[in-house]
């Protein structure tokens, strides 16, 4: 046995050190997602700031590449049966972050899981085309394991739907489809998503989550293509106070922050011009009726409201960033849609809508004798209340007295989920790029993110046959008539298209523009 003294062990490692060169430092990503998470589930989320945390953190049988386009995940190959039907999957070997092998049975548990009425997972009718998921997710069938997901074997998964659905593999790329760990929800139950205890099969793991503080995410080494992954450490922030952390950007604190303040825009293009990103994006806006409650379950009355408002002023005047008026539930550019709906009365002057507004809400009882009031609710950020308050004076013009309230978006969303509400703010960014991501928002059933439970038969039944069409025109043509329904139903009041507004450090590489507004920070590194 060799012996070596103390001095000459540090001198040798000293050595080794030079030899090998510097080592490179810790690589650490700093996101403002601008909003704090309910809960890391994939199966129990539902917002775009959770969206960027779970996405990072999870790999569906497809992923998001950079630009946002669906590309091999979990899957590595994939058929689809000529019926479009049966779509049979190869898993690519990799596993879980503690080192279990993720197999097929994994998706099969996490589609049994998210569809099992008794998780009562908030997003489950976004999975319906799967065969008999619908009828298992409502009760109407028993039995999970007549749902159409099975493992062929280890490595291979067969997925079968109730009809041909043109936008199925998009829809993969979707946390709702992401696999869960069976090994690790069977052991902990609900907390299996507690830092300690959670396992993913992504670039990344969640290590720390500090409730409205941050939540870290490490890169996860057993990731299989950790070779390319260059950022070490993610940090999200959840702070919905825009401005504070635009001044947190400003300082070199925050690489990328999701969503500014409008009434910052022209301040920011003249100091950090190089870091304002506005981009397109597929997402609607929009204020939403209780349609359950009195008096809005009166066309008179949801048509008078949305006469009131003047979307040109509040996207001309008070964003000023470029989004579109919107008058319909689709975004300009969705798929093959072509352009949205535009109702003939959004043709017509400002005054002659709000004399039409007057008339409607005194056929329907309202007057200056006994003015229509109501709770206009909407959650944090700085944008949502200045349009919320431009809002309150359009409807006080017609006679409507519209009082405002303010919520944290996790106290909001739960609340527009539980139908506890009258009129509130709400938004939709397309998980898929299909209309039918958008209109299936008012299918009866679809539940609670039909936040209003609007329903009407006609709209539901086109809207089945869409999903039973395999000639796309068809499909567009009975969604344009599905939508126009709706439109002329004031379903709710559409306000405006999105723009993506974010701020994006210089120093970020790998950041693509993209109408999804999605930016998995695999695809990223900073520059040293």
């Amino acid at each position: 046995m060799t012996t070596i003294t103390r001095r000459a062990a540090v001198a040798l490692a000293v050595l080794g050190l030079v030899a090998a060169g510097p080592a490179r430092a810790e690589m650490v990503y700093r996101v403002a997602t601008m909003g704090e998470p309910k809960t890391l589930d994939p199966h129990h989320v539902s917002g775009v700031w959770e969206n960027y945390i779970v996405g990072d953190a999870f790999l569906g049988l497809l992923t998001d590449a950079a630009d946002a386009t669906p590309i091999p995940g979990a899957a590595e190959s994939w058929q689809i049966s000529d019926d479009g039907k049966t779509y049979t999957f190869k898993l690519r070997d990799h596993q879980w972050s503690d080192g279990q092998p993720v197999t097929a049975d994994d998706f099969v548990f996490a589609f049994r899981r998210i569809l099992d009425p008794r998780e009562a997972a908030e997003y489950a009718q976004i999975l319906y085309p799967i065969k008999n998921a619908q009828a298992l997710n409502s009760g109407q069938m028993q039995g999970m394991e007549n749902l159409g997901v099975r493992a062929v074997d280890p490595k291979t998964l067969e997925v079968q739907l109730e009809n041909p659905t043109g936008y199925f593999l998009e829809l993969l790329t979707h946390y709702t489809t992401y696999p869960v760990p069976k090994h690790t929800v069977e052991q902990y139950g609900a907390d299996w998503v507690k830092p300690e205890h959670i396992v993913s099969n992504g670039p990344y793991h969640i290590v720390e989550w500090t409730p409205h503080s941050r939540i870290v995410s490490e890169k996860n080494p057993n990731f299989y293509d950790a070779a390319n992954v260059k950022i070490d450490k993610v940090v999200y922030y959840p702070d919905e106070d825009r401005s504070a952390v635009t001044k947190r950007f400003r300082a070199g604190e925050i690489d990328f922050q999701e969503e500014f303040a409008s009434e910052q825009i022209d301040f920011l293009r003249k100091e950090i011009p190089d870091a304002v990103h506005v981009s397109p994006y597929l997402g609607t806006y929009y204020y939403v009726f209780n349609v359950k409650r009195k008096p809005f379950d009166d066309p008179r009355v949801r048509h008078a409201l949305s006469l009131a408002v003047d979307r040109d002023i509040i996207t001309g005047k008070v964003l000023k960033t470029g989004e579109l008026p919107a008058y319909a539930v689709v975004p300009p550019k969705t798929g093959k849609y072509g352009e949205p709906y535009v109702p003939d009365w959004s043709r017509t002057s400002f005054a002659e809508r709000q004399a039409k507004a007057r008339k409607l809400l005194k056929e329907a009882g309202f007057g200056p004798d006994h003015p229509l009031k109501f709770e206009l609710s909407y959650n944090t950020s700085e944008d949502h209340k200045r349009i919320a308050v431009a809002a309150q004076a359009m409807l006080k013009a017609v006679g409507v007295q519209a009082d405002l309230v303010n919520r944290e978006v996790k106290v909001h969303y739960d609340r527009l989920n539980q139908n506890d509400f009258e009129v509130a703010r709400a938004a939709w960014v397309a998980d898929y790029n299909d209309p039918q991501d958008f209109l299936y928002l008012l299918q009866t059933s679809t539940k609670v993110q039909n936040y209003g439970r609007y329903s009407n038969p006609r709209f539901d039944q086109l809207m089945d046959q869409q999903a039973a069409s395999r000639d796309q025109d068809e499909r567009m043509r009975l969604m344009h008539e599905a939508e126009k329904i709706a439109v002329d139903d004031d379903a709710w009041i559409s306000i405006y298209y999105y723009v993506s507004k974010s701020l994006v450090s210089p120093k970020l590489q790998g950041y693509v523009d993209n109408t999804k507004h999605i930016h998995r920070a695999r695809w990223m590194a900073l520059a040293q």
